[in-house]
């Protein structure tokens, strides 16, 4: 019998209420658009727009997780063992990492509904990647996942 480990952090970034709120006004809006075509097909187009809004929505969710060893962004993933310095990001801090803070040559997992971030340096001689920032709702406790002691929640270290 195969007993399998819990991830040591899992995270699904669904889309903000406001995101929801849009998936079935996209297909209402269809159905107007139907409406002079004839009423049946104004409902079948607004019963497909709410099914295929609904399952992009539901795609877009990113998984960030911390299992096997691995820290999983999207569909990017990286040892744990190559990260150092997690460090967990305010909104003002992860406005500030996504604007004039941000390297170029950074691995950058955003969702735009997603507030918080944690930012990660990346030890790999061989990757020109230096950093990565990741969305999460919960940036302490993928810090804590990452080995790291935390943030105050200013984006700086904790004491």
């Amino acid at each position: 019998m195969q007993t399998t480990t819990a991830p040591a952090f899992a995270e699904r970034l669904w889309p903000s209420p406001a995101g929801w709120v849009a998936v079935p006004a996209l297909a209402a809006m269809l159905g107007v658009v139907l409406l002079p075509l004839s009423p049946v097909a104004a409902a079948v187009g607004a019963v497909l727009a709410l099914v295929a809004a609904g399952l992009a929505a539901a795609r877009l969710a990113t998984r960030v997780r911390v299992e096997g060893g691995e820290l999983h962004a999207g569909d990017a993933h990286v040892p744990v063992g190559l990260l150092r310095a997690p460090r967990a990001l305010d909104a003002d801090a992860t406005r500030h990492e996504l604007g004039p803070g941000l390297d170029a040559r950074a691995h950058v997992c955003l969702r735009g509904w997603v507030g918080t971030a944690v930012r990660v340096e990346l030890d790999d001689p061989a990757d020109p990647t230096p950093y990565w920032v990741v969305s999460t709702r919960r940036p302490a406790d993928l810090v804590a996942a990452l080995g790291g002691a935390g943030a105050d929640g200013d984006g700086s270290p904790a004491a």
